[in-house]
């Protein structure tokens, strides 16, 4: 049986790029788990937000790393005033809310923690927890969102054949102009010239991703440009310090984006 939809609360501004939002209350109504896929700072983790509250459902984040264990997800006992207390983890406080947990950048956790989803990411929708001796079953609000970036992925560091294939999966990417564009006007109120040299200025550096660069400049480090040029600040300035020096520590690197910079935001 599907999920009642809830009452929608006042959601985090996303702008939609396709049919992601409706793809995801589908999978949620479905009671399906979600894999989200996409580079650093494109809006994954406020698209889930977002969601969460359009669907009126409490989220719980986790951002994940290479010792997150099994028992930080679910929970352990902890020792206060001489007696013993169980103590929830984020997931097991998500089942009993029946709300969202969002694993972020799951691959970064070690590969027995993600084993602990498999009971939930499928028809069974439980999660045991052996040290209680509980089974708890996931109501029908509950749901499961995965992300992480394939752009970081090496022998090391992907999901599991096994795990995958237990979601459904979404590939996120960079906005077009348009929506960025948007994005930019919505999040800091700058003007709209500026805002459009700020998004043609993106394009140009997303060009030299592969020149010594791990990843290229995100919507995200995008506001974070357009929020210091609203204080203020030169846009050269804003544009050296959010965009060109995030991005790499090597010298030549760096001179070569303030190049492209320059093209957009001339010094004065």
């Amino acid at each position: 049986m599907n999920a009642p939809l809830p009452a929608a609360v006042a959601a985090p501004f996303y702008q939609a790029q396709g049919d992601e939002c409706r793809l995801f209350e589908a999978a949620w109504q479905q009671q399906l788990p979600v894999l989200i896929k996409g580079p650093t700072g494109c809006g994954k983790t406020r698209f889930v937000a977002h969601m969460a509250a359009r669907l009126g459902l409490p989220l719980i984040t986790v951002s994940c790393h290479d010792d997150l264990s099994a028992a930080d997800l679910v929970g352990r006992h902890l020792i206060g005033d001489g007696q013993t207390v169980w103590c929830d983890g984020p997931l097991t406080r998500a089942v009993r809310q029946g709300g969202i947990c969002y694993l972020d950048e799951v691959v970064e956790a070690r590969k027995d923690t993600t084993v602990v989803l498999h009971p939930l990411t499928d028809d069974r929708r439980m999660l045991p927890i052996e040290r209680t001796g509980e089974l708890l079953e996931a109501p029908p609000s509950f749901m499961l969102v995965v992300s992480y970036n394939p752009g970081y992925q090496h022998v090391l560091k992907t999901l599991k054949p096994s795990t995958r294939q237990r979601f459904v999966a979404m590939s996120f990417d960079f906005p077009a102009a348009d929506v960025e564009l948007a994005v930019l006007q919505q999040e800091t109120g700058i003007a709209e010239s500026q805002a459009r040299q700020l998004v043609t200025l993106a394009g140009q550096l997303r060009r030299l991703t592969g020149y010594d660069l791990d990843e290229s400049v995100s919507t995200r480090l995008l506001v974070y440009a357009a929020k210091l040029m609203m204080s203020g600040m030169a846009p050269q300035l804003a544009c050296r310090t959010a965009l060109a020096e995030p991005l790499s520590d090597e010298a030549d690197t760096i001179a070569a984006l303030l190049a492209v910079i320059d093209t957009q935001f001339p010094a004065r």
